[in-house]
């Protein structure tokens, strides 16, 4: 029987570039500067040369770090989120300093949010949480080789730290305990890096 479907192509059917989905920026202003993000509202020719509005935050980046403990639960964090008026279980994570590489801030949050430095770090990936309208990146790290030292949180840093196993970190996810997209994705990114 025949589809009625049209024929979808391939990635490797589609056109070789992305010129053709460009959109060019025709003003750009800064409509707002906080503390670390900054708004920006700019005007763009679309491919088909109308004109149309994008608005974005443009965000220095950030890491999050898988910690293995030596009984090899996963390190977590409780955490309130302001904008959403509730605390999310999360792996460590904290944005760069300017200048700063990825992995340096890496080791650096690990130990100010938890009070463990590691021996043994893998990256994993990178992503980009919210392509819509942001600039952020998200450098994702996995430590290995734990040793406890001391916690230095940021002045209004407040969090619970806990360890679980994959297992429940998995249930956690299918039950919706967990909803925070890079401890979802590093999960299982995760569980690939430890397979055999």
């Amino acid at each position: 029987m025949a589809s009625s479907f049209p024929l979808i192509p391939s990635l490797e059917d589609l056109p070789v570039g992305d010129a053709h989905l460009r959109e060019v920026t025709v003003e750009s202003k800064q409509v707002y500067e906080g503390y670390y993000l900054k708004l920006i509202q700019d005007q763009v020719k679309l491919p088909n040369c109308q004109i149309a509005g994008r608005e974005y935050l443009i965000h220095p980046g950030a890491v999050a770090i898988v910690p293995i403990l030596p009984d090899g639960r996963v390190l977590l964090e409780r955490q309130y989120r302001y904008p959403l008026h509730q605390a999310f279980i999360e792996i460590p994570a904290g944005k760069l300093d300017p200048g700063e590489s990825t992995l340096t801030c890496a080791k650096r949050e690990l130990q100010e949010e938890t009070g463990f430095i590691a021996k043994e770090w893998h990256f994993l990936g990178k992503i980009h949480p919210i392509i819509s309208h942001s600039t952020e990146f998200i450098d994702i790290y996995v430590a290995q080789d734990l040793a406890m030292t001391q916690a230095n949180l940021d002045d209004g840093e407040f969090l619970d730290i806990f360890g679980a196993s994959l297992k429940e970190i998995h249930e956690w996810i299918k039950e919706g305990k967990i909803t925070d997209v890079k401890t979802i994705i590093s999960f299982y990114w995760l569980q690939e890096f430890l397979s055999p």
